[in-house]
């Protein structure tokens, strides 16, 4: 028997991928390839990471659902209704970032596709909103069901998200020059303004 708790956890993931797939659906009929993982070659590195990537967060929502359907957690109660409230916070903010991104938004660098720099709404708080609620999302369910292969495969896919943040600066460094630098010196990565 599924409890309350593994239901609020499936809620949550239930949620920010909904979103996800919501905003992939939508661009596709405006005809915009929103999955860039690994499309592009010209950059090697980019390539390998974006690779990693895509094998890193389809694992952790395989070892999340397994979790929650297994339902036990190492840690206390209070780690889990932590967790909750990480997970909603995740969820507002990544459906926010998405919003806020509007038809600019992919997942991957979209090296051929020309957009406006995004600084307004809640990039005026955060350069990578969306990657923080990826973030969010991945630590809330790690709380609420914790364990040792969620754990390292959490770490893993954080470790490797954030790498893919570094290409992205690069290339966002190099398609809008003075623009994205001065963003970028006001902005904080993941959270807050620089004063």
């Amino acid at each position: 028997m599924i409890s309350r708790y593994q239901v609020i956890g499936l809620l949550i993931l239930v949620a920010f991928y909904a979103v996800y797939l919501v905003k992939m659906i939508l661009q596709r009929r405006q005809g915009i390839v929103t999955n860039q993982m690994g499309k592009d070659k010209s950059d090697i590195v980019r390539y390998r990471i974006e690779s990693i990537l895509g094998i890193a967060t389809i694992g952790i929502i395989v070892i999340e659902v397994i979790s929650i359907i297994w339902g036990y957690s190492l840690l206390n109660k209070g780690f889990g209704i932590a967790g909750i409230i990480i997970g909603i916070v995740g969820d507002v903010i990544f459906l926010t970032a998405v919003v806020t991104m509007g038809s600019s938004w992919r997942a991957g660098v979209a090296a051929n596709d020309h957009r406006k720099l995004v600084s307004n709404g809640i990039f005026k708080i955060s350069r990578n909103p969306a990657f923080l609620g990826f973030d969010l999302v991945y630590i809330s369910i790690c709380l609420m069901f914790f364990n040792w292969v969620l754990l390292a495969w959490t770490i893993f896919t954080m470790v490797t998200m954030h790498l893919q943040i570094l290409q992205e600066e690069k290339y966002l460094a190099e398609e809008f020059g003075q623009e994205y630098i001065e963003y970028k010196n006001k902005v904080c990565r993941y959270l807050g303004r620089k004063f």
